[in-house]
């Protein structure tokens, strides 16, 4: 039976071949169609993703097809742009093997913002029933499940969750952290190089 999980809760993971699903509905009559974009950073022992090509997102440059690291680690499943697509499934999912994994990697963070959210005047009080999960690859049931409920209303990027390595074994933690930011900050935030538009 799946965990529903509370803010700050933190659970073993106990799996290698995972998918974290990104979900939300977006509430009618604002105007735009909200785009919700799913991302995850993964970030080193220095709290930065060491490289760019580990910051998986929708776009980002294409291996063999597909929005996958450079490890084969975790594989973006593509951009879901109005959150109409999903039908009560996941809008956005990000596919992961812990077990190819970089070893410098420690962390994985799991970030969701709205796309052109200043210019819409969008914010996740506007979004309805937002929630990350994780599902077991090898048998397709959910393991564990955080709904944002009602604590974000001026937000326009949450932390959902994250992935972190601990005494080599790794635990998820629903974060529920809120910013009023777009995707542009958090990749300022981690990321040393060269700033990514």
């Amino acid at each position: 039976m799946a965990i529903n999980l509370q803010k700050g809760q933190k659970i073993d993971i106990g799996l290698s071949k995972l998918t974290v699903g990104l979900g939300w509905d977006p509430n009618e009559g604002t105007g735009f169609d909200f785009d919700l974009d799913a991302s995850a950073f993964m970030i080193d022992s220095r709290r930065q993703i060491p490289a760019e090509s580990y910051f998986v997102f929708y776009g980002m440059d294409k291996t063999n097809g597909k929005l996958i690291s450079p490890d084969g680690a975790l594989e973006h499943t593509g951009d879901d742009p109005d959150g109409k697509h999903s039908d009560g499934e996941d809008d956005e999912s990000i596919i992961v093997d812990l077990a190819k994994v970089d070893p410098s990697i420690q962390e994985i963070l799991f970030i969701v913002t709205i796309h052109d959210a200043q210019n819409r005047k969008q914010n996740y009080g506007q979004v309805r029933n937002s929630y990350i999960r994780i599902v077991d690859d090898s048998t397709k049931q959910e393991i564990a499940k955080y709904e944002l409920g009602e604590d974000f209303s001026i937000e326009t990027g949450v932390e959902f969750g994250r992935l972190y390595k601990r005494n080599n074994s790794w635990k998820f933690e629903a974060s529920g952290i809120g910013y009023r930011e777009d995707l542009a900050f958090f990749v300022n935030k981690y990321f040393s190089g060269t700033v990514i538009k």
